[in-house]
């Protein structure tokens, strides 16, 4: 029997997250939690923009097809969202570790002041903590929104069939958005473990799941992969 993962990731990266999980010789099961509904792109703002901030892949994919100074500066959360600036095309892109707040400290301390507009593209639900905390150590930063995130009514029917089924399996949670979503729907998780990219997104699912819980040593694809497969061993035995 081949180990069912399901993933809520958003589309298109949940299929990303497959093809990574049939590498390790696992059966993914996409079944996103959240839904991407795109917001005006309002392409004046990161025209004037002499650096991008992405929080998430999502981000880049939002702001595609936006013209952008030749010499605009990149700052990525990550090897994830690195990689999709690269593949979206830019060129000066410079990746932080860990999580936005940590990007935003290395902003504050790999620059001098002024630098020109930072702008952080996101969803629209960011708290825009990072363009405060930016601002506050006198940079000129702007919170742009060109996304929001809406929750899947539910698990698709495969996924469900999985959860019902006699065999163990694993779900994968990305965001704490997509966790709440899949917690509405009152899932019967008795033979299920949750793997979670971070404390944050366990949160809403916590102590629900019968066969435990495992969260990624940092979060990013590569340690949540690496959670996966201590799971998956762990049932094996």
């Amino acid at each position: 029997m081949t180990l069912k993962v399901i993933v809520t990731r958003t589309q298109p990266f949940a299929q990303d997250t497959a093809k990574a999980l049939e590498t390790f010789g696992l059966s993914p099961v996409v079944s996103p939690m959240l839904v991407i509904q795109s917001l005006p792109p309002r392409p004046e703002v990161i025209a004037r923009a002499r650096h991008l901030v992405f929080t998430s892949a999502s981000g880049i994919s939002a702001a595609a097809g936006c013209q952008h100074a030749e010499d605009v500066t990149v700052w990525c959360v990550g090897p994830t969202t690195s990689a999709a600036a690269e593949e979206a095309g830019f060129t000066r892109i410079l990746e932080g570790p860990g999580n936005a707040d940590d990007l935003a400290a290395m902003i504050m301390g790999t620059l001098p002041r002024p630098q020109g507009l930072f702008v952080h593209v996101a969803n629209e639900d960011a708290a825009g903590r990072l363009v405060a905390q930016v601002k506050e150590a006198g940079f000129e930063a702007e919170f742009l929104a060109l996304y929001r995130t809406e929750p899947a009514a539910a698990l698709t029917p495969e996924a469900q069939a999985v959860l019902a089924g006699k065999d163990p399996s694993l779900i994968l949670l990305h965001s704490a958005k997509a966790a709440a979503a899949l917690a509405a729907g009152s899932p019967d998780l008795s033979r299920a473990v949750l793997v979670a990219i971070s404390e944050a997104a366990l949160a809403p699912l916590k102590g629900r799941a019968g066969l435990g819980e495992r969260i990624a040593h940092k979060p990013r694809e590569s340690d949540l992969m690496h959670a996966v497969l201590e799971a998956a061993a762990i049932l094996k035995d």
